[in-house]
Parts: structure tokens; C-alpha cells; sequence
């Protein structure tokens, strides 16, 4: 495992993620869909918030579980509390500095189905 840090665009949101790159998932939801969110989902004790706690604000719909925690000045999703794992933290490895997608393999979740596609093995477990 290896320490990165990363954050949102404007730079409010800074964060520290202690983990592997071999479990990034991509999601078909709706909402990773339309923000483009790469999952890295770790155990609080993996992940640290730098700076911007007070620059945070939530979106929550369907179930409430999970909380989608994004930047208020640029609107950049950097984590969030999912709704498979509301115990854990799940980074947006896009926020990660510096890291090549092009590098990675990525894993598929079909959240679409997501009551069908949890009760079956997922990637990041």
C-alpha cells in the first residue's frame, strides 16, 4: 500500500489515502455516470482529510445511506460515504494527484442493478 494525497479542483479539499490501486472501480448509476466517479473504497482509518472540512457540503437521495460529500466553490466530488459500504470511505481516484488511468484496471459494478449487483462478489471486497 501507498500513501497519495489528492483533492478538488479549487484546492479547498485536500486529502491523504493510504491504499492499493488493483480495486478502482467504475459504476453505471446514475450518479457516478454523470460525475464521472472512479471508486477507491477504503476504511476510514486509510483516509485523512487534509483541509477543507468546512468547504464540504452533502447530497443524499433514494435510501439517505449515502452521503455524496462535494466541494461548495468548484463542485468537485474528491469522496463520499457509499451506500454498499457506509462504514467506509470511497476516494474519487480522479482526485488523486497524479495518477495514470491509463495505467490501472479498472473493475465494473453494475449499479444500475445495484439490489441485484451487491448480493454478488464486488471488486473492492
Amino acid at each position: 500500500m501507498k500513501t497519495m494525497q489528492g483533492g478538488c479542483h479549487c484546492g479547498k479539499v485536500r486529502f491523504k489515502v493510504t491504499a492499493d490501486l488493483d480495486r478502482v472501480t467504475f459504476c453505471n448509476c446514475s450518479m457516478c455516470s454523470k460525475k464521472g466517479f472512479l471508486h477507491l473504497i477504503v476504511p476510514p482509518e486509510q483516509f485523512e482529510l487534509i483541509s477543507g472540512k468546512d468547504d464540504l457540503t452533502t447530497y443524499t437521495f433514494n435510501t439517505g445511506v449515502a452521503k455524496h460529500t462535494f466541494c461548495k466553490h468548484c463542485g468537485i466530488h474528491a469522496f463520499y460515504v457509499p451506500r454498499s459500504d457506509p462504514d467506509k470511505i470511497d476516494v474519487n481516484v480522479r482526485c488523486i494527484d497524479g495518477i495514470d488511468l491509463s495505467a490501472l484496471s479498472i473493475k465494473t459494478f453494475d449499479g444500475k442493478r445495484w439490489e441485484e449487483a451487491i448480493e454478488q462478489p464486488v471488486p473492492w471486497r
